[in-house]
């Protein structure tokens, strides 16, 4: 009766909403009606208006590029109407563009599918869009992201993977493109603000931005805003161990409102304002060093006012509150009413220098750690702030809004971790993320009405391809999944990167890989972990990887030569290393055994528990220097051997073995 209670009250608060996810429009055969894209040496022109906004024609240029890479012919770019009996890609704004707007006034299209949505994309083939175009191909968004959006799906449906960069996905060659004639639309994301934090970069993401880009500068976030984009997100908090997103490259900031990203900063960071930031800016102007409210109140209201004068003409969401300088914990004598008082100072500064009411400025208070403590013990602040719930750093939401609660005007979010740096140990290495456990746990969130901002911290970005896509397409729709269709999604996924003959292989392959590694975190993993006497524990734990590994280098040999490269990223290097890694700590447990018994076979497993520790060096040589032609250095530099405490030692320790005398 309680679950039927429950189902009733969800159903009450969150009206049932379809949200249609986008059909396959494109088609590579004319059997059926469709509109010609490109043929032979021939592509439609994309037709778009003088004033185009720069963020939407990068897009368009990225499409340009993609059909190139498909078809070997890259449309032309016109402002002005082309001449009679051409098709065009037409692609717009509504209300920003003169040709989607000429469309709407004599009803080609319907006004109403976009005009006052939100990240909304129409894309419609249109018979005689004007005089002497016989057909036009419409991409029309109902505001910025919107039409970016459409842009970016329909390169994703020609072959293009928005993991083509990240991933080295291969793009299938095609000689035609046509598109089913019709209306398509994935309707209007479900959660406002959605994205990743890229956070605990160093060595792996700061290693390889140094030698690829020459730091977390604009040239790098360009390629973290579109893979973002193709990904249909819209939110970011930027790399900040030692790094500083407005102060590395001035162009950042400027790039990420261009592109339609909408900043923030960290939990830890308020004003727009980076930790690296707090510590430049006063060395700069000669103020105190004083991360304490009580003892530094101006120079820290001066860095703040620093920090929105450089922010204030860009789409952001202002963290506010504080904590303790380097992500800890405010003093023991930290009260509510400071806190409080804190949190006024910051919106009066917010609103002096937009010269808006503070509520106009979008802002966060993130829940995190202690912080939620204070919130638990009465601390409030203004309805229009957004409290942004965590979960406990490893995928267990702490807390969340009651079901039956009263509205919040600023919403809820959530800051979930698929990376974690911090006690029992950190986890920095590889995925260790089922996604029926990123599901079990979002669905609660969103059953509970957190639906202002979603952002997931993702450590070095490459390890996490999956379930990043996963965590962003469940933010656009959570609806559309359900326990029983999630390895469809894992299916799906695999058949974008490596074809549809390798999908449902690859896809098992990640599922139990990611569920292997949340037995136990490969840096917590050690000699002690399974028993050796107990039903085989840790021979069966091990056999389960190599079972995995003998699965995975099958089908890496079946694949096309093109295809190895991005399976070996996302699939085979996480399982060979991680096999290895096993295999290493039941030598050592092996040699601990026989060792304690005097036994010349303590001897044995000693020289296994080498030859894993080389093993391991070399899988990583071999990720950071041959695949993708030596593509990934220092991605793989993150240490997961020779714990001590909860975090890493700066190389890998090889584990203690023994060796027995022979008599």
């Amino acid at each position: 009766m309680n679950n039927i209670k429950y189902i009733l009250l969800t159903l009450c608060l969150f009206p049932l909403i379809l949200f249609a996810q986008a059909d396959q429009f494109v088609s590579f055969s004319d059997k059926e009606d469709v509109f010609t894209l490109v043929k032979p040496f021939i592509a439609a022109p994309i037709l778009i208006d003088d004033n185009i906004d720069s963020g939407i024609l990068k897009a368009i240029t990225n499409l340009s590029v993609d059909v190139d890479k498909v078809t070997g012919v890259s449309p032309l770019l016109k402002v002005d109407k082309v001449s009679a009996e051409e098709t065009v890609l037409l692609i717009g704004t509504i209300g920003r563009s003169e040709y989607i707007d000429d469309l709407v006034k004599n009803k080609k299209i319907n006004a109403s599918e976009l005009q006052g949505k939100y990240e909304k994309y129409l894309i419609q083939t249109v018979q005689n869009p004007f005089e002497g175009v016989k057909e036009a191909l419409v991409i029309a968004g109902s505001d910025k992201r919107g039409t970016i959006y459409g842009i970016y799906e329909l390169s994703k449906q020609i072959g293009v993977s928005p993991w083509y960069y990240w991933a080295d996905v291969p793009i299938k060659k095609q000689q035609n493109i046509y598109i089913k004639r019709g209306k398509y639309t994935e309707g209007e994301p479900a959660v406002k603000y959605r994205g990743i934090f890229l956070n605990d970069e160093a060595p792996a993401l700061s290693g390889w931005a140094n030698v690829t880009f020459g730091g977390f500068n604009s040239k790098f976030y360009e390629k973290v805003f579109e893979l973002i984009l193709r990904l249909k997100g819209n939110f970011f908090w930027p790399a900040m161990w030692g790094s500083a997103f407005y102060d590395d490259d001035p162009q950042n900031g400027v790039l990420a409102n261009e592109m339609g990203i909408v900043m923030s900063t960290s939990h830890h960071e308020p004003m727009a304002m980076a930790q690296s930031d707090w510590h430049r800016y006063v060395k700069r102007n000669n103020l105190p060093n004083i991360w304490d409210y009580t003892k530094n109140t101006k120079a820290l209201q001066e860095s703040w006012r620093f920090g929105m004068k450089r922010a204030k003409d860009w789409e952001k969401v202002v963290t506010v509150g504080m904590r303790g300088d380097g992500d800890e914990a405010m003093s023991e004598d930290t009260n509510i009413a400071l806190l409080e008082k804190i949190v006024k100072d910051q919106r009066k500064i917010i609103s002096e220098v937009t010269g808006k009411k503070p509520e106009e400025t979008p802002q966060v208070w993130a829940l995190y750690k202690e912080v939620q403590d204070y919130y638990d013990q009465g601390m409030r602040v203004p309805d229009d702030v957004t409290l942004l719930f965590c979960d406990d750093n490893w995928g267990n939401v702490r807390k969340l809004p009651e079901i039956n609660s009263k509205p919040h005007k600023g919403g809820y979010g959530m800051y979930y971790h698929f990376d974690y740096v911090g006690a029992p140990r950190n986890s920095k290495w590889i995925n260790i993320n089922p996604i029926q456990r990123v599901w079990e746990q979002m669905n609660l969130t969103y059953t509970h009405g957190v639906d202002r901002i979603w952002v997931v911290n993702v450590g070095d970005l490459k390890p996490m391809e999956y379930p990043i896509s996963f965590f962003l397409d469940m933010a656009w729709n959570p609806s559309q999944f359900n326990p029983h269709n999630l390895l469809d999604h894992t299916e799906k996924w695999c058949e974008q990167q490596f074809g549809g003959k390798y999908a449902k292989e690859a896809a098992q392959l990640i599922n139990l890989y990611s569920k292997y590694n949340r037995r136990v975190t490969p840096e917590l993993l050690n000699d002690k972990t399974y028993s050796l006497e107990n039903y085989n524990e840790f021979e069966t734990v091990m056999n389960d990887y190599r079972n995995l590994v003998i699965d995975a280098m099958r089908l890496y040999y079946l694949m096309p030569s093109e295809y190895k490269d991005t399976f070996d990223q996302l699939v085979l290097f996480p399982i060979n290393a991680c096999s290895n890694l096993y295999e290493m700590y039941y030598a050592q447990a092996k040699n601990k055994s026989y060792a304690a018994k005097k036994d010349v076979q303590a001897n044995y497993w000693a020289d296994k528990v080498k030859d894993c520790f080389k093993r391991d060096s070399l899988l990583t040589v071999h990720y950071n220097q041959t695949i993708a032609g030596g593509k990934w250095p220092h991605m793989m530099d993150q240490v997961r051997i020779g714990y001590r405490s909860w975090n890493n030692p700066p190389k890998s320790i090889m584990p203690k073995v023994e060796y027995i005398m022979q008599t």
